[in-house]
């Protein structure tokens, strides 16, 4: 049965990893609804939160292809109830509207929104929350003339990470070993190398 799946990339961060882990959903025609990228807690690797409605098994196959690239350094999926998740949304209505009716700013108020810019023709507010909240604000704000709506991508936290966290924190402190390991082979070139 489908549902909603966020899958949670960790990679380094390379030009192109993207464009190529876009590709694996589109040559199995999977549509992204929602796809977020970030740095993460260490430097020089990439967070991605990619939000599908699938069966699980095709998700588990999708992972495991994603892990494939030389780049990634691991993927996880979980459901809705295995994440801590909220996208953000800006809203944009007349000044008019706000100022003459209370109305409006109680919505606003009950719905947890914040003013992010003030003009004499339109204020836009931001709130953030699950995609239900935000869809019913919308329709909230468009009894009182909403001029425009825009939703960001989820951002999620997985409630059970912390063994792989641990993992990548203590690769990030290691330092290199001092024993160099030489090919013995590479002086030898065409002799090995040529059939």
């Amino acid at each position: 049965m489908k549902q909603q799946y966020t899958i949670t990339v960790y990679a380094e961060d390379h030009i192109g990893l993207l464009s190529r882990i876009c590709i694996i959903f589109s040559r199995r025609k999977i549509n992204i609804d929602s796809l977020n990228t970030s740095s993460s807690e260490i430097d020089g690797i990439h967070r991605f939160n990619i939000l599908i409605d699938e069966t699980e098994e095709v998700v588990k196959k999708l992972v495991k292809q994603i892990e494939k690239q030389v780049e990634v350094l691991r993927a996880f999926y979980n459901t809705n109830d295995e994440i801590v998740w909220q996208e953000l949304a800006l809203y944009k209505v007349p000044t008019k509207e706000v100022a003459e009716k209370m109305v409006v700013e109680r919505i606003l108020r009950k719905y947890g929104a914040r003013v992010v810019c003030v003009r004499p023709d339109f204020t836009v507010f931001e709130s953030s929350g699950h995609t239900e909240d935000t869809e019913e604000l919308v329709k909230k704000l468009s009894e009182y003339n909403l001029v425009e709506f825009v939703r960001g991508a989820r951002v999620a936290i997985m409630k059970e990470s912390e063994g792989f966290h641990k993992r990548l924190k203590e690769f990030e402190y290691k330092e290199p070993g001092e024993e160099v390991i030489e090919n013995e082979f590479l002086e030898k070139g065409e002799k090995i190398f040529t059939m």
